[in-house]
């Protein structure tokens, strides 16, 4: 359950009606929404508000004790409130969550003294206190809203995903399993950069897994498990059963190595080692995983990972791995996805196990059992791309909205997609000219203006956001 820290403010001139009614109203509403509240009581300052140094503490003292379980603070001004109390409560509290900034709306038959709220007023000296500080926050789209609109919903639960992104990122253990393949200098990324952020990379080696995958008996339980959860996951009936045993044994390794770790997401040394020295794909397990919202990029892409994690936290969806991967014939805002097969089944459709075609070429395909076939319907797209620019010394992204389409695609084995993405040319002019990989991550959702709110506002990494 998300939990909220909640600063209701008071200027005393103002009708006390306005902030116990405004206080109750908006306390019951994040209830409706499943939100846990954490709000000074009205025995400790007066009306359960914030207005004097003495209320800034008091309110500080009381996040401080409940700083494990605060996600975000909200600010809510019933009336114009006091913008020195809302920011010395919220320095006092040293949390260092996002925070949203919200002004209940006046009626122009209720400016009377009775009735004037001036909130309106009061949300900018509130947010001009808060940048002196040098505190980040965020603000509704609408300036002031009332709290019972659909429109104060929709802004409650972007700010949960804002919240929980930020958190998520910045407390995430990514598995590095395997070296990066040789050849892709393109997935190099800098460790301690994200290491600053709170981002940890625990690394494990493939000789590690082979040999713990080798004692591994075929009939244990761990596997006979792990092979019917495969088999309820996705078409199966053309894998050999050795071939299906082994892509059992190799997921219950790792599912056991993660758990021991505390590993939110992983990204694996999917070829050539394995299929040279195992005999099958990772594609079905990394599928899986970012199924079930524990993000799995291929060629130990990190940074990929990390671009997957965030907008699987902002949109509480699976996110994909995609390569920026062919032009659409001769539109030039359409291209294609692809990749051999490691996609989130929620993200495609009609979805089986196959071989690799491509890595089958020189691997043999008898080796590359695993991979997944299945191409993504029509929906919403949100795309990114998180790297680290060590010449720089900087964390850098880009992202932006699209959509995937149901236009016309020759057959091509493995995952694939048709994309839409207004002035196409002009991001790929921006993500050639800036040095990011070839590899972004999707997800089925429109959720760009949360990663605009952490990745820029909260986290102050550099970015582009591509307009649409």
């Amino acid at each position: 359950m998300t939990t909220f820290g909640v600063i209701v403010t008071n200027r005393n001139f103002f009708a006390d009606h306005l902030v116990v009614d405004g206080r109750a109203k908006v306390l019951s509403r994040l209830a409706d929404l499943g939100i846990n509240t954490i709000i000074v009581d009205e025995t400790t300052t007066p009306l359960g508000a914030v207005e004097t140094w003495s209320d800034a503490q008091k309110c500080g003292d009381l996040f401080r004790r409940h700083q494990d379980e605060i996600d975000g603070i909200l600010v809510s001004l019933p009336n114009f409130g006091n913008e020195q109390g809302v920011a010395d409560a919220i320095r006092e509290a040293r949390l260092n969550v996002p925070i949203l900034i919200h002004a209940f709306p006046d009626r122009s038959d209720t400016l009377t003294a009775a009735g004037r709220r001036d909130a309106f007023c009061g949300k900018l000296s509130v947010t001009n206190n808060l940048y002196q500080y040098g505190i980040p926050f965020s603000v509704t789209q609408s300036h002031t809203l009332d709290p019972d609109s659909d429109e104060f919903v929709n802004e409650i639960r972007k700010f949960e995903a804002i919240c929980r992104t930020r958190k998520g990122l910045t407390s995430a253990r990514i598995g590095a399993i395997g070296a990066r393949p040789g050849a892709f200098k393109t997935v190099r990324y800098s460790e301690k950069l994200f290491e600053a952020v709170g981002m940890s990379v625990q690394t494990l080696d493939m000789s590690d897994v082979f040999g713990w995958v080798r004692r591994l008996d075929d009939g244990d339980a761990k596997v006979a498990a792990e092979i019917e959860r495969i088999k309820q996951y996705a078409a199966y009936e053309d894998v050999p059963a050795a071939s299906l045993t082994k892509i059992a044994k190799l997921a219950s390794t790792i599912r056991d190595w993660m758990a021991d770790n505390g590993i939110t997401a992983t990204a694996i040394q999917c070829w050539d080692s394995l299929q040279m020295n195992y005999g099958v794909n990772v594609c079905t397990l990394m599928s899986m995983m970012s199924d079930e919202l524990m993000p799995s990029a291929c060629e130990t892409d990190i940074a990929g990972t990390i671009s997957m994690y965030a907008l699987t936290l902002a949109s509480n969806k699976p996110a994909a791995l995609v390569d920026w991967n062919n032009n659409y014939d001769n539109d030039p805002n359409k291209c294609i996805y692809f990749h051999c097969g490691n996609w989130a089944k929620s993200l495609v459709k009609d979805i089986r196990i196959s071989t690799a075609e491509v890595l089958g070429t020189t691997l043999g395909p008898e080796n590359t059992w695993g991979a997944l076939d299945g191409r993504s319907p029509a929906f919403p797209l949100t795309y990114a791309r998180i790297d680290t620019d060590d010449r720089k010394g900087v964390i850098k992204a880009y992202y932006g909205e699209g959509r995937t389409t149901n236009d016309p695609l020759s057959r091509i084995p493995g995952n694939s997609a048709v994309v839409e993405v207004e002035n196409l040319q002009g991001l790929m002019r921006y993500v050639a000219k800036n040095g990011f990989a070839h590899h972004c991550a999707m997800t089925d959702a429109h959720v760009a203006d949360v990663l605009q709110e952490v990745l820029d506002d909260y986290l102050g990494w550099q970015v582009y956001y591509h307009p649409s």
